[in-house]
Order: C-alpha cells, then sequence, then structure tokens
C-alpha cells in the first residue's frame, strides 16, 4: 500500500503490518529509499479512533466499493 502527499509525491509504501506484543507494527519504506518500522501503541490506537467522525466513516466505507 502506497501513501502519498497532498502533492501526489509518494510518502510512504507500507510492506506489511506486525505485531510484536501490545504494539501493531507499521513496515514500509519513506520516502523510496528509508526502510521504517513505525509502533502503534493500544493508547495510540485509541487516540486515532476519536478522530473518526460519521462523515468519515461514510467515506471509508464508500471507498472500500470503489476501483
Amino acid at each position: 500500500m502506497k501513501l502519498y502527499t497532498s502533492d501526489n509525491m509518494e510518502l510512504m509504501d507500507v510492506s506489511a503490518l506486525k505485531t510484536e506484543g501490545e504494539h501493531l507494527i507499521v513496515c514500509g519504506t519513506i520516502m523510496g529509499a528509508m526502510p521504517v518500522e513505525a509502533v502503534l501503541t493500544p493508547a495510540q490506537l485509541r487516540q486515532s479512533l476519536k478522530l473518526l467522525n460519521a462523515k468519515i466513516i461514510w467515506q471509508v466505507v464508500r471507498m472500500l466499493f470503489k476501483k
């Protein structure tokens, strides 16, 4: 999965998700060159869920059915 900036430049190429104890690890490459493993803790995950609202959830559901 690739993540892009608002300028449509590749920011991160996510190659894997894995677990390590209580954490979720996002593995990938930033800017096409630098390997990185980002750690998502349970507290950070709960905090990210607070950013969701009905409009965003609806958009995510719609995106699942688009090409």
